[in-house]
């Protein structure tokens, strides 16, 4: 079977499921997105897209960028960052404050919001400019070298930051500064606690389509080889982290997912979730509606169909 009948029938399969659940409405900004968009990419390997659906339609990332920060990171600093953020499951909410005192500020995973504070922290440091170092990997890599700022409004083609998530996420982020003034008391930030949240807000800001951002994860299925064909990671480091999306990547519902999916994957809570298929492709699809740990809803249940139709997961 071809991708487009793939995904053809994967969007017939979910056409129940979208609209379901509910958007992230603590996000102002995110409040007024039409829950009953979908969008489905395919990024292979040889360098095919396909698409369906709304693929084309520029959607808020989220927390999917926390995958590239780390990347980033793991790339100029090796194994460091391990010393200072953990690798196993939460059983918690993502923006747990309880979990990171008991952990006397290690947090559990990189993908939790106080592990990609410390993330975004050290690639602060060894970069100057965190925000702007995601956003030009991922230009790089989703094939949108420049051009006109890109927005939920779909104002642009290119990736680029939304301002005006970025400030409603600035304004209602108070326990996100609460996790970040917490690693500060623990010893855990290299930089200035303004700084850091100034910058992991503008990262969770970015606004690109399920077409680039399929297109950018596409290295995590080459085992860490660039669109350029670089090594951004040794082969060791992309099965880390594929490993980490796979036990990590979807809040605490990371159990259920592996069950219903088998494929490592990160969800942000703008709707959409990064897969990686290890040889063969990377698959971005997106639904705003969220079920109770923040994952979507037609997402979750689009890459069920996808993985039970082709036969694909790790497993």
């Amino acid at each position: 079977m071809e991708y487009p009948q793939i995904l053809d029938q994967v969007r017939a399969q979910v056409a129940d499921v979208v609209g379901g659940g509910r958007v992230a409405d603590y996000i102002p900004a995110l409040a007024a997105v039409d829950p009953g968009q979908f969008g489905m990419a395919v990024a292979t390997v040889d360098g095919a897209v396909y698409g369906t659906g709304d693929w084309r339609v520029p959607l808020s990332v989220q927390s999917v960028t926390k995958v590239f920060s780390l990347a980033l990171v793991l790339h100029a600093d090796g194994e460091a960052i391990w010393r200072r953020v953990s690798r196993e499951p939460s059983g918690n909410p993502f923006n747990s404050l309880l979990q990171l005192e008991q952990d006397r500020g290690i947090p559990r995973n990189p993908f939790v919001n106080a592990g990609a504070l410390v993330v975004t922290d050290r690639l602060l440091t060894l970069t100057g400019d965190a925000r702007g170092a995601v956003r030009d990997f991922l230009r790089a890599e989703g094939g949108r070298p420049g051009g006109e700022p890109g927005g939920l409004a779909g104002v642009g083609p290119s990736i680029d930051f939304d301002l005006k998530v970025a400030a409603s996420e600035a304004e209602h982020g108070h326990r996100n500064a609460a996790l970040a003034h917490l690693l500060a008391s623990y010893g855990n930030l290299e930089n200035p606690v303004a700084d850091v949240l100034e910058h992991y807000t503008w990262q969770c800001s970015l606004v690109m389509t399920c077409e680039e951002l399929a297109m950018a994860g596409r290295f995590l299925a080459r085992h860490g080889t660039a669109a350029d064909g670089s090594r951004l990671l040794s082969r060791s480091d992309a099965k880390r982290l594929n490993a980490t999306m796979l036990t990590c990547g979807t809040y605490d519902s990371a159990g259920e997912f592996a069950y219903r999916v088998g494929l490592p994957a990160k969800s942000g809570v703008g709707g959409a979730i990064l897969a990686v298929v290890p040889n063969r492709c990377a698959i971005a699809v997106w639904g705003p509606g969220l079920d109770a740990s923040g994952n979507s809803v037609a997402g979750l249940a689009a890459l069920d169909a996808f993985t039970t139709l082709t036969g694909w997961s790790v497993f």
